[in-house]
């Protein structure tokens, strides 16, 4: 208390400091004592109040815990009361033990008494009931069943309760009712029967089924009430609970299962679409079941059955578990496809599951797959497996087929445009094209990898396509005679290099996605290059054909025979001419490209003709007139070529100035000129050498031996200015040696 009290003066005079700390306060000091005396009284006050709440509760309970004893000595007193009243009726109790053996054997005889009339009338019961399951009245007879089932059950509980051990009557009871569990087997059969057929009930009877379904409602019933009383008693009746609902959900997917499986009416030994024909039908069946399901079973059962739900659930695991077996089969290429067609696309799409009439009940996209990924990516490894060894099975074929076609004897077909051509091409992109929509109905990814081994494989196709083209070159060659429309059939090579081409790149634009373009470039460059080099090996054997049959008239040119007035050129036009009839058949750009290389070789052999030194002119007036033979027919060879490349822009002066420039060395008449004249030919045409220049004195004929040898030293010392657009020729012609002497520097 003393602490307690020094704390609250030091306290005081703190707040009376704070008040005080200016001379004016002084003046407020009462002011200040009245305030602070009224809170004085407020504190006391309060104090007094809640020390008087604290004594009245005190109070109250002291007053409860009296009265709670008080309590408790009377409920003392009735215990010690009851005790004694028990221990003196217990001997009563027992005197009362024949009263409860006759009130239970009252209970018994009351309950024979009251099932008196089914007991002694079950056999004629059991053959109406009997009658009743066979005319198909289910109801009636399933009442009747019920009647007996009671009665059979009242009396067992009756004797379970009177003698629960004694198992003789039990089986008696059981024994006497022995017809009624065999009724049960046979009502249970017609009602698995109705179910069975449910699907094909409800558009026939739809009241039938209504029935069915209302017996094993009632036996669900009874098994609920036969388990609770169980729970109770400990007593169950013999063949309970019989799980109707239960069993008749089994049979529903065992149905369900059955004529999944049942749908497979051919093998692939009798048909070769029998997995096509077999996915159809099930497709078409499924549909059909799910539509009637929807509409008008699901009305014949309680909403609490959810029927529908678990009919697609049922149809489900069904498909899923047929999918999985197909599968699991030695399935050939086109079935793989089908097969993951049908599962990846069709089934969940409009034409199935999709169906609108079957939503919202059915969400396509909480749909599982019917089979693994692991085992779609399994069907995919097959698929491209195989697929790559029938394709290039197919390539192989149709190319043998194409080789056939090489020897006929007759000239093969023309487009639409004239254009020779074989089937080649249309065969090989057919099949192409069949398989990419194949792979495109599955994922756009498989008609990517697809697309991506059709081009791989064309790759290898064109090596193969080459060397075959080679090869009949070379037996042709053997005997010119044979084939007989070798020609043709060459053209027809050339312009399936085009088809090819053009058909590549259709197949690409068509299939394959922009942004995968760059991965398939160096490929598609890689068989444009084959295919060039297959038409540039074509062109160039055709030409060989035909410079083969101008080699006597080649041979004439520049020879005294020519300068007397053979019509060699003349000969050599006309074949040419008579050729490009043929050529005219050829598809752009390699008939222009066959166009410059023939104009090129014809010159080439011309030049050749000079170079060979065949004639050497002996004076100015058969220089002249041999100088004059060339330019005629370098203008021939002008003319010719201008035809042949009428419309293609081939530019055709250049290559005959050629003759004609060198006509102009051989007609000079001054021969102090001649140095000039031929480096001027030189500087037009800088590849000249110097057993060019040689040759070509040595034909003019006046030419000394030191003169040539001038003439050459000076214009190695001379510049050269090669024009930039000039395409050399003259290193093609090789001067014979034999004849032609050494010239040193």
């Amino acid at each position: 208390m003393e602490e307690t009290d020094r704390e609250a003066v030091a306290t005081a005079v703190q707040r009376v400091a704070g008040m005080l700390q200016r001379p004016d306060q002084l003046d407020k000091v009462e002011q200040y004592r009245r305030r602070e005396a009224r809170k004085k009284a407020s504190v006391e006050a309060r104090l007094k109040a809640a020390i008087q709440s604290q004594l009245d509760g005190v109070r109250t309970g002291l007053s409860q815990l009296h009265n709670a004893l008080n309590d408790v000595k009377d409920i003392q007193q009735s215990l010690i009361d009851v005790n004694k009243d028990w221990r003196q009726s217990i001997n009563t109790i027992e005197n009362l033990k024949d009263v409860k053996d006759a009130v239970v054997q009252h209970s018994q005889l009351a309950a024979a008494v009251e099932n008196l009339k089914n007991i002694f009338s079950v056999p004629e019961i059991v053959r109406e009931t009997q009658d009743l399951i066979e005319r198909g009245e289910l109801l009636q007879a399933h009442r009747k069943l019920m009647d007996l089932e009671c009665s059979r059950d009242n009396l067992m509980y009756e004797q379970y309760r009177m003698d629960s051990k004694n198992t003789h009557d039990m089986n008696l009871i059981h024994t006497y009712f022995g017809d009624m569990q065999k009724l049960s087997e046979e009502l249970a059969k017609q009602l698995w029967m109705v179910v069975q057929r449910s699907l094909v009930t409800v558009r026939r009877d739809p009241t039938l089924l209504v029935s069915v379904v209302r017996i094993i409602e009632r036996e669900e019933k009874i098994d609920r009430r036969m388990l609770d009383r169980k729970k109770q008693t400990g007593f169950i009746p013999p063949g309970r609970p019989k799980k109707w609902k239960e069993k008749m959900f089994n049979i529903l997917e065992r149905t369900v299962s059955t004529r999944i499986e049942g749908t497979q009416a051919d093998t692939r030994e009798s048909d070769k679409m029998w997995l096509v024909r077999h996915l159809e039908i099930i497709r078409k069946y499924v549909l059909d079941d799910l539509l009637v399901a929807k509409t008008l079973l699901d009305q014949c059962f309680p909403p609490h059955y959810d029927i529908f739900k678990r009919l697609l659930s049922m149809y489900h695991q069904a498909l899923s578990t047929r999918m999985q077996e197909l599968a699991a089969e030695d399935l050939e290429a086109n079935e793989i496809v089908s097969l993951l067609t049908w599962v990846l696309n069709t089934y969940k799409s409009t034409e199935m599951m999709g169906n609108s009439e079957l939503s919202p009940e059915v969400d396509v996209n909480s749909l599982n797959l019917l089979i693994s990924q692991d085992v779609v990516d399994q069907l995919l490894s097959k698929y491209m497996s195989t697929l790559t060894s029938n394709i290039i099975g197919w390539l192989r074929k149709a190319l043998e087929t194409d080789k056939k076609d090489w020897v006929k004897e007759t000239e093969p077909e023309a487009d639409q445009d004239g254009y020779y051509q074989t089937t080649l091409p249309a065969i090989v992109f057919q099949m192409f094209e069949q398989n990419l929509q194949v792979a495109a109905q599955i994922s756009e990814d498989l008609k990517t990898k697809v697309l991506l081994l059709c081009l791989q494989q064309m790759n290898s196709f064109l090596t193969r396509y080459k060397d075959e083209a080679q090869l009949y070159k070379e037996e042709h060659l053997k005997n010119r005679q044979y084939p007989q429309c070798y020609v043709q059939y060459m053209i027809a090579v050339i312009n399936n290099c085009q088809t090819f081409k053009e058909s590549i790149i259709s197949l690409k634009r068509k299939y394959l996605k922009v942004e995968l373009e760059d991965t398939l470039s160096s490929s598609h460059a890689s068989m444009d290059a084959i295919l060039d080099i297959i038409a540039k090996e074509g062109c160039s054997s055709l030409l060989d054909e035909v410079f083969m049959d101008l080699e006597t008239h080649l041979n004439e040119l520049m020879t005294k025979k020519w300068l007397m007035g053979s019509n060699a050129v003349g000969t050599i036009c006309v074949t040419v001419e008579d050729y490009f009839n043929d050529f005219a058949k050829i598809k752009k750009p390699y008939k222009k490209t066959m166009t410059v290389e023939a104009h090129r070789r014809v010159v080439v052999e011309y030049i050749r003709a000079i170079m060979l030194k065949r004639i050497s002119f002996k004076n100015a007036e058969e220089r002249k007139e041999g100088a004059e033979k060339m330019i005629k027919e370098a203008e021939q060879f002008r003319f010719l070529f201008k035809k042949l490349a009428a419309g293609s822009g081939e530019d055709t002066e250049g290559l005959c100035d050629i003759i004609e420039a060198i006509a102009e060395v051989i007609k000079l008449t001054d021969p102090s000129l001649l140095y000039l004249e031929v480096s001027t030919l030189v500087s037009k045409y800088p590849d000249i050498r110097d057993d060019h220049i040689a040759a070509l004195l040595t034909v003019r004929g006046d030419a000394s031996r030191d003169m040539k040898q001038t003439i050459i030293e000076t214009l190695d010392q001379g510049p050269s200015q090669p024009n930039p657009n000039y395409v050399p020729i003259f290193k093609e012609i090789t001067v014979p040696t034999l004849t032609v002497p050494k010239l040193l520097k």
